[in-house]
């Protein structure tokens, strides 16, 4: 990841060598308005999707669950539409605490949903959260044309790093305290993702715990979708991938899940900054491209295999043997 942050610095439309910011100014105010901000906002987008992602499968026990499949991303789109119909002036951080409200809204409809529906398998919950973000993607849509406002919303509807400069990325911090607060509350989210049952007994409040995970995790999505715009399965995939060989267990995989988020997305970028050069790519059409692939994959390997985690070479009977015998007692249920 240092070295993919390094070569991000230096990939661009303007040539930018380390040598050059010692002695041309331009190139210098460049590097810190345009690069450097850059460089953080895709940092922080990474590492806050999938810790949002992991936790959303840990409190829906469902590893398919995730900001795009959970309808959160289009909540929060939503409520950057609304703050420019009733706020058409209001500044970056006024849209964000609409796009913080309507995607906590949103999402603890949807969890508040997929807990009524008594009869649900590891396929269709994901697939409740895609409908429900549909169709609140298509009130979204309605609106925009209703009120023609439909070139205004485009900008959060793709997401992509190109506008991001110094003074407009700034919202995407919030993510440090609360990828903070999610590593403190780690082991109350596994206790609550094991059922409601099992957490009473443990002297753990599962509704609490539930909607701060929730909100924890709204949030994140919604700091990232108003500075960056709508960015689909890195929430989803980089979770599944990591616990295909670290395990379950979110404090033990919180890191590792917010590392791979990170490079996963500056690998991304750095791909749609460079096979058209100098055009750029939005990243959102890279992940998706790659996110699709992997989902694709997953979904294959979870239903032939439940939540076998991969056995690396070596492992003998350390964690990673251990997670393989766990999961191999029993099928995943919700």
């Amino acid at each position: 990841m240092i070295l993919a942050s390094v070569l991000s610095l230096f990939v661009g439309v303007i040539d930018i060598d380390f040598a050059s910011l010692f002695h041309d100014s331009g190139k210098l105010e460049i590097f810190f308005i345009s690069r450097l901000p850059r460089l953080l906002a895709i940092l922080c987008t990474g590492v806050g999707m999938s810790v949002a992602g992991l936790i959303m499968q840990q409190l829906c026990m469902n590893k398919f669950v995730s900001p795009t499949t959970g309808a959160t991303i289009s909540s929060a789109q939503l409520g950057i539409l609304l703050a420019l119909l009733f706020m058409p002036s209001s500044t970056l951080w006024g849209r964000a605490v609409f796009a913080f409200a309507a995607a906590v809204l949103g999402t603890w409809t949807f969890v508040w949903f997929i807990q009524k529906v008594q009869f649900k398998d590891v396929i269709m919950v994901p697939l409740v959260g895609i409908m429900f973000g549909n169709v609140i993607g298509g009130i979204t849509s309605f609106l925009a044309y209703k009120y023609e406002m439909t070139q205004a919303i485009s900008s959060w509807l793709v997401g992509h790093f190109s506008m991001v400069l110094r003074g407009r990325y700034e919202i995407v911090y919030l993510i440090v305290p609360l990828v903070v607060l999610a590593f403190i509350f780690a082991n109350h989210f596994n206790i609550v993702g094991m059922g409601k049952d099992f957490s009473q007994n443990l002297g753990v409040p599962h509704n609490l715990v539930l909607f701060m995970g929730l909100t924890i995790a709204a949030m994140i999505t919604a700091s990232i979708v108003v500075v960056v715009g709508s960015i689909s399965y890195i929430g989803l995939i980089v979770p599944n991938v990591v616990a295909m060989f670290k395990g379950d267990k979110i404090r033990g995989t919180l890191l590792d899940t917010a590392l791979f988020g990170a490079l996963f997305v500056l690998v991304c970028d750095i791909i749609g900054r460079v096979v058209i050069a100098p055009y750029e790519l939005p990243i959102e059409l890279i992940v998706g491209i790659l996110g699709s692939i992997i989902f694709v994959g997953l979904l294959f390997y979870r239903l032939k295999n439940g939540r076998k985690a991969v056995r690396l070479p070596g492992a003998g009977s350390s964690g990673c043997a251990a997670a393989v015998s766990a999961s191999e007692q029993g099928g995943e249920r919700l």
